[in-house]
C-alpha cells in the first residue's frame, strides 16, 4: 500500500447558487521517499488538490462528493479536528505558495517557526530556538540568527519564501507538500533549496507532492508527473516517458512554452524617461537601551541607471540583494539619496502633493498579487482605484467599460470583474494587478517579479503583452526578476546587483553572452546550463 492513495477526489466549490468542480476525479499514488509533481496551468486544481490532501479548503464552501484520501491507511476525508490536527505539520506538511500572506504579520520570525515545535514536540523555547537556528542554516538564511525578533515584513520575497521552508521541514514530515516552493527565489537559491528538499528526502525517506509550473524543474527533480488541465489529469507516468514523448495535446503545449524573441529596439533618439544618479538606501540599525543608530545596512549603494521611452532595463541578483527597493526608491516610494529625475524634472525634493498628478504616470506591479490586492474590494474596483483617484471615466459606466478593456488586454474575462481575489489563481491574480497598473497609460512601469506566480504558458502570454504594450504606448520598463530567461525576452539592458552594489551592467546581448564578473556568471550558469547538479536537479 502506497504513503498516499488519493482515488476518484472531485472537489467542489458552492459559489452564488453555483457549484463548480475545480477538480474532477483524480487519483494518483505518493510512496514513500518518490516525488510526484502536479503540473499544468493557473486554474487547473494543483493547488486545490494538495489543499483537499491536508483537508484545509473553507467548507463548508468546498466539499468531496466522490472519492477518497488515505494517508498511511488513515481516511482523511471526513476526518475529525482532533485527528487532522495530530497530522498537519507534523506527518504531512506544505510549503505555500504565497508567503507573505502565509505567515502571520504580527508574529516574528521565531515565533513562527517555533510555533510547530512547540506544538508537535513539545520542545522547551531554548531547545526550540536551537532547532530554529539549525533550520535557518539548512535553507540558507544564516545572515538572519541574529534577527529571530524580526517580522515577515522586513524579509525579501525570497527569505519569506525560505522562512516558510523551515517552517514546513521543522518536524521532519513523512510527506511534504511543496506548492511552488522556489517561485520567488532567484535561480541560485532555487538551486539550493531542491538541493535541500532532495538531501532531506533522502536522508529521511520522505515523500514529496511538487506543485509547480516550472517543467524544468520537474524534468530533474520529480520520479512521476501528472499533468493537470481543467480540474482532470490528462497524462500521468515516469518523467521520462511523459516529456520524451508526450501522449496528449496539452502535454506536448507546455512543452513547447516559453517566453521566445527579443523586445523591438529603442528608436533612435527616444527621450530619457527616467534618469536615477548615485542613488543610496540606507536603513538604520538601531541599539541599545535608548535605541540610537548604531550602523546602517546599504540595501542600494550607488546605483546610476538612465531609461529611455520604449526601452526596458532588467534588474537581477540574488534575494535581497536591492532590486525591489531600487524600484521603491525611483518611484519615491521609500526615502533615498541621490539625483532622481522623471521626464526631465527634479522629482526627489517633490513633496506628496507635488507627487501625486505624476503617479498615474509612474505606476508598478508588485511581486505577491494576492498581498497588494484588497480582499474586501471587487476586481472592478480594484482596477478602477487608479481611474477615480486621477478623475479618469467621467461616469461609473465609463469606468467599467475601461476596466472591461484592461481584463481584457491580460487576458481575462470582462465578466469576471465582479468576483473577488480569493476566487482567483495565483496567475490570474497577477494578472489582475498588471491590469490596475496598465489601465491608466502610464509612461514608467516598475514590473516587481511580475511573471513569478505565473505558468510558463502564461509567462510567454505576459511577455507577449508587456511588450506590445510597451510598443503600442512607448512604455518604459523597470523590470525586477531572478527569472533569467525572462529578463532576457524583455530586456534592452541589464543591472546585475549584489549586496546593493552594481557589480556589472551593459546591453542585455553582452551581459548574456559574454559575463565579466564571476557573480554574473555564475548567474547565468545556474539559468541557462539546464545541467543536472551533483544531486540531480538544475536551479530553473
Amino acid at each position: 500500500m502506497s504513503l498516499l492513495e488519493v482515488r476518484d477526489l472531485t472537489t467542489r466549490f458552492r459559489v452564488e447558487k453555483r457549484e463548480i468542480d475545480a477538480v474532477r476525479n483524480v487519483s494518483f499514488d505518493l510512496d514513500k521517499g518518490e516525488t510526484v509533481a502536479l503540473v499544468g496551468e493557473s486554474g487547473s486544481g494543483k493547488s486545490v488538490t494538495a489543499l483537499s490532501i491536508l483537508q484545509l479548503l473553507p467548507y463548508p464552501t468546498a466539499s468531496h462528493p466522490e472519492g477518497s484520501i488515505v494517508y498511511n491507511g488513515q481516511e482523511m476525508v471526513g476526518a475529525s479536528d482532533r485527528q487532522l490536527r495530530d497530522i498537519r505539520g507534523n506527518q504531512i506538511s506544505m510549503i505555500f505558495q504565497e508567503p507573505m500572506t502565509s505567515l502571520n504579520p504580527l508574529h516574528t520570525i521565531e515565533k513562527q517557526i517555533g510555533e510547530a515545535l512547540l506544538l508537535h514536540k513539545g520542545m522547551s523555547r531554548p531547545d526550540a530556538r536551537k532547532r530554529i537556528l539549525e533550520l535557518l542554516d539548512l535553507v540558507g538564511l544564516s545572515n538572519l540568527k541574529g534577527r529571530l525578533g524580526d517580522y515577515p515584513h522586513t524579509l525579501s520575497g525570497g527569505q519569506r519564501q525560505r522562512v516558510m521552508i523551515a517552517m514546513a521541514l521543522a518536524n521532519d514530515p513523512d510527506v511534504l507538500i511543496a506548492d511552488e516552493p522556489t517561485t520567488a527565489l532567484d535561480v541560485t537559491i532555487q538551486a539550493q533549496i531542491l538541493k535541500l528538499l532532495k538531501d532531506l528526502q533522502n536522508r529521511l525517506g520522505m515523500a514529496m507532492l511538487f506543485i509547480t509550473h516550472d517543467l524544468n524543474i520537474v524534468r530533474h527533480f520529480a520520479d512521476r508527473v501528472c499533468v493537470m488541465n481543467e480540474g482532470l489529469i490528462v497524462e500521468e507516468g515516469p518523467v521520462a516517458d511523459v516529456f520524451n514523448d508526450p501522449e496528449h495535446d496539452y502535454t506536448r503545449h507546455l512543452l513547447a512554452s516559453e517566453p521566445k524573441g527579443r523586445p523591438d529596439p529603442v528608436p533612435e533618439g527616444a527621450p530619457e524617461v527616467v534618469e536615477a544618479d548615485d542613488v543610496k538606501v540606507y536603513f538604520p540599525v538601531k541599539g541599545g537601551v535608548l535605541r540610537r543608530t548604531v550602523d546602517h545596512i546599504k540595501a542600494v549603494d550607488g546605483v546610476t541607471i538612465n531609461l529611455k521611452e520604449s526601452e526596458t532595463i532588467g534588474v537581477v541578483g540574488e534575494s535581497g540583494s536591492g532590486k525591489t527597493t531600487l524600484g521603491m526608491a525611483i518611484l519615491r516610494l521609500i526615502a533615498s539619496q541621490g539625483d532622481i529625475r522623471f521626464g526631465g524634472d527634479e522629482i526627489q525634493g517633490l513633496g506628496f502633493k507635488e507627487l501625486r498628478p505624476l503617479r498615474r504616470e509612474m505606476q508598478i506591479v508588485f511581486q505577491d498579487p494576492y498581498g497588494s490586492l484588497s480582499p474586501r474590494m471587487s476586481i472592478k474596483d480594484i482596477v478602477a482605484e487608479g481611474l477615480k483617484v486621477h478623475g479618469l471615466g467621467n461616469s461609473e459606466a465609463a469606468r467599467r467599460e475601461l476596466v472591461a478593456e484592461a481584463l481584457e488586454e491580460v487576458g481575462l474575462e470582462p465578466a469576471m470583474m465582479d468576483r473577488y481575489p480569493h476566487e482567483f489563481s495565483g496567475g490570474q491574480r497577477q494578472r489582475i494587478a498588471i491590469a490596475r497598473a496598465m489601465v491608466l497609460k502610464p509612461r514608467f512601469v516598475v514590473l516587481d517579479e511580475p511573471t513569478s506566480a505565473l505558468d510558463m504558458s502564461v509567462q510567454a502570454q505576459i511577455v507577449e503583452l508587456l511588450r506590445k504594450l510597451q510598443r503600442d504606448h512607448k512604455l518604459a520598463y523597470l523590470f525586477i526578476s531572478h527569472d533569467l530567461k525572462v529578463v532576457r525576452a524583455m530586456s534592452h539592458k541589464v543591472v546585475v546587483l549584489k549586496d546593493g552594489n552594481v557589480v556589472e551592467q551593459g546591453t542585455a546581448d553582452t551581459i548574456f553572452d559574454a559575463p565579466e564578473t564571476d557573480y554574473t556568471k555564475a548567474l547565468m550558469a545556474a539559468a541557462f546550463e539546464l545541467q543536472a547538479t551533483e544531486t540531480g536537479v538544475v536551479a530553473t
